[in-house]
């Protein structure tokens, strides 16, 4: 209680300074002012409840340049912490204000406003559209074709947080005439900037196939395919981000992106670096691979599988780890080569033990075990499937004597190496409930061999032969 009135006391100090004769006084109350609301949302709730936005607005609009950047500030500082504190801006008025001060002559100032609008448009798209409908876009995109680099990096940011929240408010964005101009500026040497016009091209594609096909026609391939190599790690992940949100609309756009030697370009990328930074490469090679058998075997080819299994080996994080098993599923789903190359890297088991692990969180079980299935159920390279028979739990069993029981009836050498590797006598052991699925694949794996040998490698049939041996009456002369 005595510190929210030690608070209020500030605020009720600090809000007459704004209205000092002394045009300093006022600028260091709004900043200090500013860095309070930016601590936490209690301070900013408390400038809100103290009724200094209208002070703020009012006088944004009639002061110098640099009261104008203080005010923005607080603006910002108190808009970013909730939807409701920022909506407490759009609410006495802000936002008009604000878009005047994108026209300022001073770059400061536009920067200042730039920063608040961009930090009430994040939270969700009903602020977007009040920014939208306060005129902030066109202008906005004028401040990006500004000469100053930190101009350009927040007004880019703030047209990314405008278009990541629908298609409506993405093609506000595009018809503005934004993706031109943030196409020229991929190969700026800012790193800073880069990452946030990546990022909004990737807040653009993501929505739809129109929106995608737009982003690729401003001629970004095969230009984005060097961010890729870039020494900031965090250009590299919203390269990948951005190719992989073009990518996972439709077949042609995938096919147009491995064309460009956009997936050999992030299998690269994913061994260049590690955890989060992996994470939209990773997911990328899984939405490529998903289309179609082609698109995955270029995937493959691209020697995609030996990277997506060194990721589900060696990255700690469980996050990563599903999203690798999930992107191995899709490559191996859909022909015989296609799980034969994902199984002779060995990624069958560390999927097995991944799903069948209690540390493992639910997401990496689940898609562990979606993986595992999708590879089987085409899987025939028996060598890769042979330990399942004796590791595998029942749900899994199934489908692996199942593929067993397709592949033994058409391969006279594979009958012959079931049995000598003991998987005969393994299947025998297995106790399946009559007439279920898993008796019927048994029963077509039986069937590939003369009855005396399934006898001779069925569970007690020693015992018959010496019970035999003890009831024998040996012939006498």
């Amino acid at each position: 209680m005595d510190r929210q009135f030690y608070v209020f006391s500030v605020m009720a100090l600090l809000r007459p300074l704004l209205l000092d004769v002394v045009p300093t006084i006022q600028q260091t109350a709004a900043l200090a002012l500013g860095r309070l609301a930016n601590y936490n949302d209690d301070l900013a709730e408390a400038v809100v409840k103290g009724d200094i936005l209208p002070q703020l607005v009012y006088s944004l609009a009639e002061q110098n340049r640099f009261y104008k950047k203080a005010a923005a500030f607080v603006l910002r500082a108190v808009g970013k912490h909730s939807p409701q504190l920022a909506q407490a801006i759009v609410d006495c008025g802000a936002l008009d204000t604000l878009v005047i001060c994108l026209e300022d002559f001073d770059p400061g100032v536009k920067e200042a406003a730039a920063w608040a609008l961009g930090y009430i448009a994040r939270h969700n798209a009903e602020l977007s559209q009040a920014v939208v409908d306060a005129g902030a876009v066109p202008l906005l995109v004028l401040c990006i074709q500004e000469p100053e680099i930190a101009l350009k990096r927040i007004a880019v940011s703030a047209l990314s947080d405008i278009a990541k929240h629908s298609p409506e408010l993405a093609q506000t964005v595009v018809d503005a005439g934004v993706i031109a101009h943030l196409a020229q500026m991929i190969l700026n040497p800012d790193a800073k900037l880069k990452r946030q016009v990546l990022s909004a091209l990737s807040q653009i594609a993501k929505h739809s196939v129109d929106l995608a096909e737009m982003v690729v026609e401003a001629e970004i391939f095969p230009v984005v395919l060097t961010c890729l190599k870039d020494k900031d790690e965090y250009v590299k992940k919203n390269a990948s981000t951005l190719i992989r949100e073009i990518a996972k609309h439709t077949p042609e756009l995938s096919q147009l992106i491995v064309n460009a030697g956009g997936v050999a370009a992030v299998i690269d990328c994913i061994g260049s670096c590690k955890g989060n930074i992996r994470l939209p490469g990773i997911m990328l090679l899984g939405y490529v691979a998903a289309h179609s058998e082609n698109l995955a075997m270029a995937v493959i080819i691209s020697k995609g599988v030996p990277q997506l299994s060194l990721c589900l080996s060696e990255e700690p994080e469980d996050h990563i780890k599903a999203a690798a098993a999930w992107a191995l599923g899709h490559i191996g789903r859909h022909t015989p080569e296609h799980a034969r190359a994902v199984a002779v890297t060995n990624t069958l088991p560390v999927l097995l033990s991944l799903y069948m692990s209690t540390e493992s969180s639910e997401d990496l079980q689940v898609k562990s075990k979606k993986a595992i299935k999708n590879i089987l159920q085409k899987c025939t390279y028996l060598p890769a499937l042979e330990p399942f028979l004796y590791d595998a739990p029942p749900n899994i069993l199934k489908h692996v004597v199942g593929q067993f029981s397709k592949v033994l009836p058409h391969d006279s050498k594979a009958r012959r190496l079931f049995v000598t590797s003991g998987g005969l006598k393994k299947v025998q052991e297995i106790k399946a409930e009559p007439g279920s699925l898993l008796q019927e694949y048994i029963n077509s794996i039986n069937n590939c061999y003369p009855e005396e040998i399934v006898r001779y490698y069925s569970p007690g049939y020693s015992e018959t032969l010496l019970q035999r041996v003890d009831s024998y009456q040996p012939l006498t002369n």
